[in-house]
């Protein structure tokens, strides 16, 4: 397959690295340390057209082809050493905004995307519940006919974004006698609405400026026109959704993994011991080797499936195997960035240190790398 980048893509990328580095990374540590989610920098993003890559731009997006949409992803993670900040871009572009471009009717395509790819509205996906994570089929929030609408009720859980999201993509059982296949149906709900509140907000090892709370729905009314894609099509609206996250969330990483090579390798070439540089060690240089290896496969894996997301018949197969090995990847790039700058790497002030704590979340989020080994062993006929 032919993955050369055309001048567009290459401008773009160059263009999204040097807006991350200039804009975005500065203030990175006190962020961090303080878990304050920067507002300023969303909309400066939203500015750079970050959290529409995708989408049309009749609706205000920045109309990117997939493997386009993965390769400005990777420029921003390779670019941007807030961690917090991508991922709470991607919960946005790739759970939220995505559905709503693919199954929203024209109308809510015309009231929603201009302001969600902008970024002066932020989304939160509503899927995980406190009894049920990847095993969608125990979910317990309900949406019940009321007039003409429906009364949601329920607890979700680990929304990212969730206390600063002025909107919820909202998952809930409209026929419970159906359950997961057919029963689920998708709703956005504003979370003005009255009945909807933020619960428990969660601190977290990594990704700190990412805020993440619990979702509470205690009979929120809705209207017809929330329904999202059909009703009863909430299932396959939410596979698809983790298709393009599980591909593209993992171009993030790729961008951030070839960061942490070249912060490794310039640091093994100028720190001596032994009279050389350590670079020169074997043990130092197959390290760093490894992590070439990883990156170079991460890269291929993830042009790959982004330039057939949205027309392969098994792509959710692809998703798996790019989630699984991209974010095992980039935990191991991480480790093996700390051990070769020793001490350094695991002081704040040469962020490896908070990379690592970043990347753990990594094989958590988006199903996690038991999940994805489920997956893929179905497609396989076991």
């Amino acid at each position: 397959m032919d993955f050369t980048i055309s001048d567009e893509h290459r401008l773009l990328r160059d263009e999204i690295i040097r807006f991350a580095r200039n804009e975005l990374s500065p203030g990175v540590i006190e962020r961090d340390r303080s878990g304050v989610f920067p507002r300023d920098l969303w909309l400066k993003c939203g500015e750079m057209g970050l959290q529409g890559l995708p989408v049309p731009e009749e609706y205000g997006g920045a109309g990117l082809d997939p493997l386009g949409t993965a390769l400005a992803l990777e420029a921003l993670g390779y670019g941007c050493e807030d961690g917090g900040l991508t991922f709470a871009i991607c919960a946005h572009l790739l759970a939220c905004v995505v559905p709503v471009w693919k199954h929203g009717t024209e109308e809510q395509k015309q009231a929603l995307l201009p302001a969600l790819c902008s970024g002066r509205m932020i989304a939160v996906n509503g899927m995980t519940e406190p009894g049920s994570g990847s095993d969608a089929f125990a979910m317990h929030t309900q949406a019940r006919r009321n007039g003409a609408g429906y009364r949601l009720t329920g607890r979700k859980t680990f929304g990212s974004n969730g206390p600063v999201a002025d909107v919820a993509l909202v998952y809930a059982l409209t026929d419970a006698t159906r359950g997961y296949h057919g029963g689920v149906t998708a709703f956005v709900v504003p979370t003005a609405s009255d009945g909807f509140s933020v619960g428990q907000k969660f601190e977290k090892m990594g990704l700190r400026t990412s805020p993440i709370s619990e979702l509470v729905l205690e009979d929120v009314c809705v209207p017809d026109d929330a329904v999202l894609g059909g009703v009863g099509g909430g299932t396959a609206l939410f596979t698809e959704s983790m298709e393009w996250e599980r591909i593209c969330i993992a171009a993030v990483h790729v961008g951030t993994m070839q960061r942490l090579l070249e912060q490794a390798t310039s640091y093994a070439r100028t720190r001596t011991a032994f009279g050389r540089p350590i670079g020169k060690h074997q043990a130092v240089a197959h390290r760093l080797v490894d992590m070439k290896v990883r990156l170079e496969a991460s890269r291929l894996l993830v042009y790959r499936a982004a330039s057939r997301l949205d027309h392969a018949r098994d792509i959710a197969l692809d998703a798996s195997l790019v989630k699984l090995f991209v974010s095992e990847s980039l935990v191991k790039s991480a480790l093996d960035a700390v051990q070769t700058m020793g001490g350094y790497g695991f002081m704040t002030e040469y962020h490896v240190e908070r990379v690592l704590r970043d990347a753990v979340g990594s094989t958590l989020y988006s199903g996690t790398s038991e999940i994805q080994r489920n997956i893929m062993a179905g497609w396989m006929g076991l």
